[in-house]
């Protein structure tokens, strides 16, 4: 562990997350609402392939249940979702950090595509309308902009010695 301690580990990846809470609480406009990412399933895949050992199936639940609580949704169904792609994310991390920087980010797209196919089933399993095409634009505002979330969380890995 290379004397780091493991509180310090969890206090870093904790702080990454309440920031991506944060940026989704911040108001805006109401038409910029479709082009907001899922700042929440960006940081939980960075950290299942950058840190397996420490985030994982029950981080991802962890945080799909703040993101209920958040968006006053049915318990559960944001939980599913991060749990799958968590699952996915952490099964895979080897093969993703090998990837180049596009095929990372279409990795990501593909993951994002699949916690909102969840999300968007439990609505419609609970009787709620299907969406329209600009459900899915957050998903691809993400992969955009995975280069730099990843570099990002990349240097704050590093500055705070996680391995």
């Amino acid at each position: 562990m290379n004397g780091i301690s493991p509180m310090r580990s969890i206090t870093v990846i904790s702080a990454t997350f309440l920031v991506a809470y944060l940026l989704i609480l911040l108001p805006g406009p109401e038409w910029a609402a479709q082009f907001r990412p899922n700042w929440v399933g960006l940081v939980l895949i960075y950290w299942c392939i950058a840190a397996p050992g420490r985030v994982g199936i029950g981080t991802g639940w962890l945080v799909g249940i703040i993101l209920d609580l958040l968006y006053g949704s049915l318990l559960g169904q944001h939980a599913l979702a991060m749990v799958v792609i968590a699952f996915i994310a952490h099964k895979l991390h080897l093969q993703i950090r090998m990837f180049p920087g596009w095929q990372q980010a279409a990795t990501v797209l593909v993951l994002l595509v699949i916690n909102q196919l969840l999300v968007l089933w439990v609505r419609g399993v609970i009787g709620e309308t299907a969406t329209v095409w600009p459900y899915w634009t957050s998903s691809i505002v993400g992969m955009v902009i995975w280069p730099l979330v990843f570099v990002i969380l990349r240097d704050i890995r590093r500055r705070g010695h996680i391995q």
